[in-house]
């Protein structure tokens, strides 16, 4: 697959967001695409379970696609079929990069091979500290006094891309995994759009071939 061309306000990366829950960061992207000229434009919203951000992406007027996970197979299976009805999905909509925002399923070594450099990920943690699923709770129990959130390429690996941006917050001894949780998607949702207008108005961010 060639390189991300360099997109344009008339002729606009062509995104689809890939995610599993509520969409808020995909409702922080829109918004901002409406309130800036940018060169990107969501084509589509994936996601793998019947989620509220689905709900939402179409009372946005975005283009919405529910691929649900088999349980009829073996796991590798099921992530083999899931991501060949995904690829479908990518080309019905002439996809030319992947957000994932909230997605919770591991993409597999071939389809990240197939798309490297053209999909970002964002995790609400200051990579490589705390990857996985429970970032909030494994910051609030190491004892750090920052987090943050961090947008990185996604490579095949859980969290381990390579890093393009990080903001960071401060955490309190008081603090919950929702209340830290709250104060770092407040982040996410200002710097995910500012780099994903970068990613896709010019050829500064790309992954690094060393």
């Amino acid at each position: 697959m060639p390189s991300l061309r360099v997109g344009s306000e008339t002729n606009p990366i062509r995104l689809a967001v890939f995610i599993s829950g509520s969409g808020s960061g995909m409702l922080a992207l829109e918004q901002y695409a409406q309130e800036n000229q940018v060169c990107f434009e969501i084509s589509v919203v994936i996601s793998d379970k019947q989620s509220t951000g689905l709900a939402k992406a179409e009372c946005a007027d975005l283009a919405t696609e529910l691929c649900l996970v088999s349980s009829d197979e073996s796991k590798e299976t099921r992530r083999r079929e899931h991501e060949i009805r995904i690829q479908k999905l990518l080309d019905k909509y002439n996809i030319e990069a992947i957000i994932l925002s909230g997605y919770m399923r591991l993409l597999s070594a071939e389809f990240v091979s197939d798309w490297e450099g053209k999909v970002l990920n964002i995790h609400p943690s200051l990579l490589p500290k705390h990857p996985g699923a429970h970032a909030h709770r494994d910051v609030i129990s190491s004892g750090d006094t920052q987090s943050g959130c961090t947008v990185h390429f996604v490579d095949a690996g859980m969290d381990t891309g390579q890093i393009i941006a990080q903001a960071k917050v401060p955490v309190f001894e008081n603090d919950t995994e929702e209340s830290l949780a709250q104060r770092v998607k407040v982040e996410e949702h200002l710097l995910y759009p500012k780099i994903i207008q970068d990613f896709c108005s010019s050829d500064r961010i790309r992954l690094s071939s060393s």
